[in-house]
């Protein structure tokens, strides 16, 4: 797996994003309460600090949970709440060793549906149904990745030329378009909510 990716909007760090199956997810993973960029940098920084070219998940999985946590927490932190962050990033890789060998592109490599992904996806720590969605549209829209259904699979994130997600990012023009969209979504959102109240 090697594409172009502009999710980091960082040369160094994208291509990680696009050849490493782990540093995609990880990016997917810390992708919460922060910028995206940051988000997307995260597993580029954290490869940096383990003086590696990549993320391993039996290394991390196996990680003194302090040590990583002082890691991700080293200005500039990885995450607004590196300490938490690093937990999850460890349950993740734990769960990819006990489930996949460690191997993050098992998760997608054999999926027969969409909806199995689906699922693969929704069963990861700190994944929840959207995260899974926007990560499924991701692999589809811009790693290849697309079992049958994979588009319905993913809901609206699936969608065809949206600007939605990070899975729509494919450099500043369409950055700018999904910033827009999700400014919008919360505009809604909030007259809903003052409508009722």
């Amino acid at each position: 797996m090697s594409v172009t990716i502009h999710l980091a909007q960082q040369p160094e760090a994208d291509e990680l994003l696009g050849r490493s199956p782990l540093a995609a997810l990880t990016g997917m993973l810390l992708d919460q309460q922060i910028p995206m960029e940051w988000a997307f940098t995260g597993p580029y920084t954290i490869a940096q600090r383990l003086d590696a070219d990549d993320l391993d998940a039996h290394r991390i999985a196996a990680a003194d949970p302090e040590e990583f946590a002082a890691l991700l927490s080293a200005k500039p932190a990885v995450h607004r709440y590196p300490g938490s962050m690093a937990t999850r990033v460890q349950q993740l890789c734990r769960y990819l060793v006990e489930h996949y060998g460690g191997d993050a592109e098992a998760v997608w490599r054999d999926a027969p549906t969409g909806r199995e992904l689906l699922k693969r996806l929704n069963d990861l720590p700190g994944f929840g149904r959207q995260k899974a969605q926007i990560f499924l549209a991701l692999l589809g829209k811009q790693f290849g990745v697309r079992p049958e259904g994979w588009r319905e699979a993913a809901g609206a994130y699936g969608e065809e030329g949206s600007f939605r997600s990070v899975a729509d990012i494919t450099g500043p023009e369409s950055l700018v378009k999904v910033r827009a969209f999700k400014q919008e979504a919360k505009k809604a959102a909030r007259a809903a909510r003052d409508a009722k109240g």
